[in-house]
């Protein structure tokens, strides 16, 4: 099975995927599964009924909204940088968590980096596939560079405003 790398505790593991990333080319195999919004929304009552663990992976451009009704039922939810400079799945996992609630594992995938690190998890994800070999103990020095922060975020880190008042 692949790894990943896994926040937990404030703590960044590497951990094994349960999960098989499916391709909307590839047959459906047993046990848990990530798959596109498209295939979920084509198979997804289907595979969860069938009482496995599904997870999906929303490309920048979808909307979570699409997934809004199902997400109490999804594992995970995948979401794609497709290059570095490609914001969107920030937003993305800030509304799963804050909008929606999500309590599963939000993992970025695709063209994902170390320096991003920081950002992802502010914005509430807890799981990486990064493309640039790094190991847990670089996404944790990411992570901790720097001792403030200017805005409030999903992480609940108080800003330095904050700090200041106290």
């Amino acid at each position: 099975m692949p790894t990943r790398i896994k926040l937990h505790d404030a703590r960044f593991d590497l951990a094994e995927d349960p999960f098989t990333a499916v391709g909307d080319e590839r047959e459906i195999p047993p046990g848990d599964v990530i798959i596109s919004l498209a295939r979920f929304q084509e198979h997804g009552e289907w595979l969860l009924s069938d009482g496995r663990k599904v997870g999906v992976r929303l490309e920048s451009h979808e909307e979570v909204e699409a997934l809004a009704y199902d997400l109490p039922r999804l594992s995970l939810v995948a979401l794609a940088f497709p290059k570095f400079g490609d914001g969107r799945a920030y937003t993305s996992a800030r509304l799963l968590r804050e909008r929606y609630g999500f309590k599963g594992e939000v993992r970025a995938v695709g063209d994902v980096l170390r320096e991003q690190a920081g950002f992802m998890v502010r914005c509430g994800f807890d799981a990486f596939e990064p493309a640039d070999g790094s190991t847990p103990q670089d996404w944790d020095k990411a992570v901790h560079r720097f001792r403030h922060v200017y805005q409030r975020a999903v992480d609940g880190r108080p800003p330095a405003f904050a700090e200041r008042g106290k």
